[in-house]
């Protein structure tokens, strides 16, 4: 059985976390790796439908991912998780979920600046913002806790989606996870 692994790439909405993970899965898939991406949108829909994006409930959702890719990893796959994750506690604690199962787990912190960010608004959420449509969007009137040290930092504003996924992929060989 190959071995399971939670990837957990987090940064500011319109990084490029989901695609980068979308990327690295392809290439994983085609090596023969077991693969889930859970993608935070379709979480949110699915998974965590009813919670708002108060820091409580944001928290509750990151712990709901975490079982869920630790779950995956623990039974071979690979969970390349790209949800914002704005807090570091709830991060560590998904982090210690694992360590106390023997599970893999990486951190990855797609370290794009929200200049850039705002540019790309893959989702139209920065122009909201701007409006006064929303609030709470992280990395602007919301907190993002950057990583302190994750196991690899890609500035997605330097280089291709190519590229950044091959520096993750180049992680989990490094780990003996790919």
């Amino acid at each position: 059985m190959t071995t399971g692994a939670t990837v957990w790439l987090t940064g500011l909405p319109s990084a490029g976390k989901t695609t980068i993970a979308y990327e690295l899965a392809g290439r994983l898939r085609q090596e023969g790796h077991r693969v889930e991406v859970l993608d935070g949108d379709e979480i949110r829909e699915f998974l965590s439908a009813g919670l708002g994006f108060s820091r409580a409930d944001r928290h509750t959702n990151v712990q709901r991912v975490g079982f869920l890719a630790e779950l995956l990893a623990r039974n071979g796959v690979k969970a390349l998780v790209p949800v914002i994750a704005p807090y570091a506690d709830s991060r560590e604690a998904v982090r210690g979920r694992h360590q106390a199962g023997g599970t893999p787990y990486l951190e990855v912190h797609v370290a794009t600046p929200v200049e850039v960010c705002s540019v790309r608004d893959v989702k139209g959420l920065y122009a909201k913002q701007a409006a006064g449509e929303i609030s709470g969007l992280t990395g602007v009137d919301d907190p993002y806790e950057e990583p302190e040290s994750p196991d690899l930092r890609i500035e997605s504003h330097t280089q291709t989606v190519q590229e950044s996924a091959a520096a993750l992929h180049a992680l989990l060989t490094e780990r003996g996870l790919a």
